[in-house]
């Protein structure tokens, strides 16, 4: 599996019962694919897996599937926990996807030779490729360049989503050669990684001018930096006040006003995104689109 371009990573709307909103899910998936994106991701951060209960994170990963499947293009799903063996079990029961999407074990802080061990044994056991996470401010656990090559080089491993807050040397180390499959995951910084050499975005504020992101890693590909550098610094501004609240709560309330979902509701612990927060997105979306 060749990862490039842009993914969404989608959220899960909700009806005004509760439920989840199977056709407004389905219409999101279709939209963000009729933009542009190369794929999609289903039960990832954005898309509150941690208070879907089984049914439901089965219905979702149904609904992107049907869509992906009719469209000739690939499926990401969320899966996978700190537990290896537990986790190895679950991605050997995988089915009617194209890759999993899995975290670094998060709190365990296993060190860096352990995740090596960790993830060497879930693509050994897994039935479909992984695309490793990378968030170590949400894992607890950096990882260094030379390890983050090292998890790329496993058999069985697509890429990396690489959200580790911002570029730094080790960013700069990990692209200096244009490694395959790593994607950016901070929204606010693509741009940036696109010009070292990333492959493209898993990015949750791509819901919103979906189109655009994938114009400017069409423009950094094809080496036009005035035209990616200029849209580059817009759309980090569209991410910023995407990410002004915790996610997705302002995606959803920008989505919800455009009329493209039932409602903006988001499970607790998180809370909807204010008024505020929506209607600066909504300016400067109108302002990029």
């Amino acid at each position: 599996m060749e990862l490039q371009g842009i993914y969404v990573p989608l959220i899960t709307p909700f009806d005004e019962d509760g439920s989840v909103a199977t056709d407004a899910l389905d219409g999101l998936a279709r939209t963000v694919l009729d933009q542009g994106a190369a794929g999609l991701v289903a039960l990832g951060t954005t898309g509150e897996p941690a208070t879907l209960d089984e049914d439901e994170r089965r219905t979702v990963t149904e609904v992107c599937a049907r869509v992906c499947r009719e469209r000739g293009v690939p499926l990401i799903v969320g899966a996978g926990s700190s537990d290896t063996l537990r986790s190895a079990r679950q991605l050997a029961e995988l089915t009617g996807v194209d890759a999993a999407l899995v975290t670094v074990p998060s709190f365990t802080r296993p060190g860096e030779a352990g995740v090596l061990a960790h993830f060497e044994y879930l693509a050994a056991h897994s039935a479909v490729p992984l695309v490793i996470y990378h968030i170590p401010y949400r894992t607890g656990q950096a990882l260094s360049a030379a390890t983050l090559r090292s998890l790329l080089a496993l058999p069985g491993v697509a890429g990396v989503k690489y959200a580790v807050g911002g570029i730094d040397e080790s960013t700069v180390e990990l692209l200096a050669d244009g490694p395959a499959g790593v994607m950016g995951g901070d929204d606010a910084v693509l741009s940036p990684l696109l010009a070292l050499g990333a492959a493209g975005g898993i990015l949750a504020s791509a819901h919103l001018a979906t189109d655009r992101f994938v114009e400017l890693v069409d423009a950094w590909h094809k080496g036009d930096a005035v035209r990616a550098r200029e849209l580059g610094h817009r759309l980090a501004a569209l991410s910023g006040s995407a990410f002004a609240e915790p996610n997705p709560s302002v995606i959803k309330g920008v989505l919800h006003a455009q009329g493209r979902i039932p409602t903006a509701a988001v499970r607790l612990p998180l809370l909807p995104a204010g008024e505020a927060s929506v209607g600066r997105a909504l300016e400067l979306l109108a302002a990029v689109a």
